[in-house]
Parts: C-alpha cells; sequence; structure tokens
C-alpha cells in the first residue's frame, strides 16, 4: 500500500496544478485519460464530459460505481467594467474573502491566459475610510488584470469577452510531514485516491469483487455530476469526496470519514455498516459524521432516480471551499477503506 499512497500522492500533486472549474475541465479530463491509457484501463466519455473507467471483477452481473469530481470552483468574467476591470461571477459556492487578494488565470476562449488579481472594489485602507467593512460580496469584488488596460476597448483587444473562464491559483504545498494545502483539494484528492484505486488493482493484479465502473463526474460543484450515465448494472454506489472537520464534526484531517447523513439526506444505512465493519476489520482509521451543508455525486445520483445503494467516503479536509488542508494519513486511509471495500463481497 505504500506504493499505491506515493503514486497517489505524487497524482495528487499533479492534478491540483491542473485548472479545471466546473464547465471546463477538459484540461484534467486529458490527464486522466493519460493516466488510464498508462494502466492499461478501458474507459469511455460520456456526452456530458465524465469519464467512466471499468475493471472488471470475479461477478460480472451486477456492478459497483465508485466516483470522485474533477470540476472545481472557479469564476467567469460577467462584465467589462469602463475602467478595464473585470466584474466577475462565483463558479461553486465560496465566500469572497477566501478569494480577496487572490492570484488567478483568466483565460480567452482561443486558449490565451492573462494574470490577474481579485480585489475588493476599495482595497487600500490608505485610501477608503471603509476598506476593512465593506461588505465581502460578489458585488463588491472585482479582478484586475496584470496589463496595461484603462477601458473596455484595451479588454477586448486582448481578446478577453463575457464568459470567459478564471482559473483560481491553487498555492499547491506538499510538505514532507504528509500535510498538504492546496485549492481544489475537494475533490481532486479523491479523483488521485480512484486512480491510486485502479493502480493498486491493476499493478498488484488484484481483482474487485464485482465489475467496477469508477466515474470521474465533471459538475458535481454545480449539482448534477454523477446524475446521468452510470452503468446499469450498478447496484452500489460509492462517492469519494471530501469530509469536514471543524468544531461539532468527528472527522478530522488524519481519518477517513464515512458519511451518515448531508443535506440530502441519510445514506444508505446497510452500506454504512457494511464500510464501519471494513475500516474495523483491517483497523482502518475512520470516522463517521454528517454534513449538514453538502451533497455529493452520491446524492446527485439518488434525486436522478437510479435504484441502488449509495454511500459517501472521503479524507478530512480542512477549511472546505478555501485555502484547503488534508494530511496524507487521510488519504491513505481512504485509499485503504476503498481497496477493501472493492475486494469485499
Amino acid at each position: 500500500m505504500e506504493k499505491t499512497l506515493r503514486y497517489t500522492i505524487d497524482e495528487l500533486e499533479k492534478i491540483l496544478k491542473i485548472p479545471s472549474p466546473s464547465g471546463h475541465t477538459e484540461y484534467l479530463k486529458d490527464h486522466v485519460i493519460k493516466e488510464l491509457k498508462s494502466l492499461k484501463v478501458d474507459y469511455q466519455e460520456t456526452h456530458k464530459g465524465a469519464i467512466i473507467a471499468t475493471v472488471k471483477g470475479e461477478v460480472t452481473k451486477e456492478h459497483r460505481t465508485v466516483s470522485a469530481h474533477m470540476d472545481t470552483l472557479g469564476a467567469m468574467v460577467k462584465e467589462i467594467k469602463s475602467n478595464g476591470r473585470l466584474k466577475f461571477d462565483p463558479i461553486g459556492g465560496y465566500m469572497m474573502n477566501s478569494v480577496e487578494g487572490e492570484n488567478c488565470v483568466i483565460e480567452t476562449l482561443n486558449q490565451k491566459q492573462f494574470s490577474g488579481t481579485f480585489f475588493t472594489t476599495k482595497p487600500s485602507v490608505h485610501i477608503h475610510s471603509d476598506a476593512k467593512k465593506i461588505d465581502r460580496s460578489v458585488e463588491n469584488m472585482e479582478v484586475i488584470i496584470d496589463q496595461k488596460v484603462t477601458s473596455v476597448e484595451d479588454i477586448e483587444k486582448l481578446g478577453i469577452s463575457i464568459g470567459d473562464f478564471i482559473f483560481l491559483d491553487p498555492r499547491t504545498e506538499i510538505h514532507e510531514n504528509g500535510f498538504i494545502k492546496s485549492r481544489h483539494i475537494d475533490d481532486k484528492a479523491g479523483v488521485a485516491v480512484m486512480l491510486g484505486l485502479i493502480y493498486d488493482l491493476k499493478k498488484n493484479k488484484k481483482k474487485p469483487f464485482y465489475s467496477t465502473h469508477f466515474f470521474f463526474s465533471n459538475y458535481e460543484e454545480v449539482g448534477h455530476g454523477a446524475s446521468a450515465s452510470i452503468p446499469e448494472e450498478t447496484k452500489e454506489f460509492l462517492a469519494i469526496d471530501m469530509s469536514t472537520p471543524g468544531d461539532g464534526q468527528s472527522s478530522t484531517e488524519y481519518h477517513v470519514t464515512i458519511c451518515a447523513k448531508d443535506s440530502t439526506g441519510p445514506y444508505d444505512y446497510s452500506l454504512r455498516k457494511k464500510l464501519i465493519e471494513i475500516a474495523k476489520e483491517h483497523k482502518i482509521n475512520y470516522k463517521v459524521d454528517l454534513y449538514p451543508y453538502y451533497g455529493s455525486d452520491a446524492s446527485a445520483a439518488l434525486r436522478s432516480g437510479n435504484d441502488f445503494k449509495a454511500a459517501l467516503i472521503g479524507p478530512g479536509v480542512y477549511a472546505s471551499h478555501g485555502y484547503e488542508r488534508t494530511h496524507e494519513d487521510a488519504i491513505g486511509n481512504t485509499l485503504k477503506l476503498g481497496i477493501q471495500y472493492l475486494l469485499s463481497e
């Protein structure tokens, strides 16, 4: 499992640096496909842009599907202001104070990229008496581009237009003591874990008990990630996404968490119980938790009318939807639970 963990952390570092906001996941999709090819895994692309990789199991009549989402938070150009600054519209839910002062990249439709920074409209305490008090709402935020621009025409000459994507700088740091800091650990940690599970199965010549589909979704942050194209033979669906440590939570940055309930309701009781039993049997460090303001690929799949049992697990990720932090222990425990689940009946 140590080789699998090292592979997973290496993959996580790579994919954290690949921009993939909801609606623009092509760069990360290309990377995942390249990795699946190197692992010699069959895959298909859905019309919506998701990837489904499949590993044949001992039992082929009934299947499992495991999911993680490639898409992250981001923004789009909403308006070009008369002074050459950009109003933006967020993709996904995040606090404006979490992006204030952060660097970003604006990408045009022909893939030209320009650096910029998120600011409030009153960013200087030496000019604005209410700089500290201004409401950190999207109406009071803007992006300033690192170009000599002072008008709408200047911006348009660069090729920037309304609807262009804005990538948040992930500021990824991987530390020797196991701590991982970056934006978008939600849910690129899950994507890396799924690749790690496939790596472990292929490199160690293991067969999952049931044929298993690995569903890399691409619209989870906006609510409809795994809402379509799930293989109809699926009897169990396991989402791998972050858990949320903090006040009132049992989750930590060192455990895998098994979610009992999120904002959409309880997950399947028998499948949750089975995951807990697997964790206990194999001495995997786990927690059970509830996420009151949270939805997942599993909940999107259930809302779409799919008839299967669903569960949710994931590594603890502190400061979710901000500048996030986790630890490789949480990644390792998620890998261990995932592989033992796949091998179980």
